[in-house]
């Protein structure tokens, strides 16, 4: 590990609120903040001076009060075991599930399921249904053919793109609205042209999504609040 790139706890005072952060140093040109679930933090290039750094922050006081509020409203994952009367999040709707035999299935704001093992197969298929005509829209979008899709399980990931240019999703998009998974397919299928995160590539994906910006802050909420499926205990 590269001890200058090392991560330490910080506080500043902020709005007359005592604010703790991760700071770091890295390989960078610019000071940047970023804010999700675990709170504030800060990177600076490797010798980018102390008062540079705290006038950064201080610069940026009502943006980074803003969104540690949101933060803190975010709802908080549910641990769902399949069961009747629990409720789901599907393509941004909510369903309440009800336990019983037969092949999973929908009826208005109900999910129909047999049990939490039928309920993931039935999910990654959605998924897969809702995700890979959008994919073929966007690569359209760009001449290309469509990609070759693959579902993953990742909880952090929403999305890679390959060198073979294989994409692939996370499963747990069914949970969040299509606008909001739209995002992700049209950032992915963006790397079919730009396997980077240059501006030529940002230039690409806002042709694909003009307000992928808007929608990144929105996704990581998003995020922070996809369920967890387990059997109980």
């Amino acid at each position: 590990m590269d001890r200058r790139a090392a991560k330490s706890a910080n506080l500043i005072r902020l709005g007359g609120r005592s604010i703790e952060y991760r700071f770091v140093r890295r390989r960078r040109r610019t000071l940047g903040i970023t804010i999700d679930a675990d709170g504030l933090k800060v990177s600076a290039p490797l010798r980018a001076p102390w008062r540079d750094i705290e006038g950064f922050v201080r610069e940026k006081e009502r943006w980074i009060l803003a969104k540690l509020d949101e933060w803190a409203c975010a709802p908080r994952p549910a641990v769902l075991g399949g069961a009747s009367g629990e409720r789901l999040a599907l393509f941004g709707e909510t369903v309440e599930l009800e336990r019983r035999a037969g092949p999973v299935r929908r009826e208005g704001d109900k999910l129909l399921v047999s049990g939490l093992a039928p309920l993931v197969r039935w999910l990654e298929g959605a998924a897969l249904e809702a995700l890979r005509p959008r994919a073929a829209y966007y690569a359209a979008r760009l001449g290309r053919p469509a990609p070759r899709l693959r579902l993953s399980h990742a909880r952090t990931q929403w999305g890679v793109c390959t060198e073979d240019g294989t994409i692939r999703l996370s499963w747990r998009l069914v949970h969040i609205e299509p606008a909001l998974a739209d995002y992700v397919v049209a950032h992915e299928v963006a790397h079919l042209a730009e396997l980077n995160h240059s501006p030529r590539f940002y230039r690409v994906l806002a042709s694909l999504y003009p307000d992928w910006l808007a929608a990144r802050e929105r996704l990581e909420l998003a995020g922070a609040a996809l369920p967890i499926l387990k059997e109980p205990k």
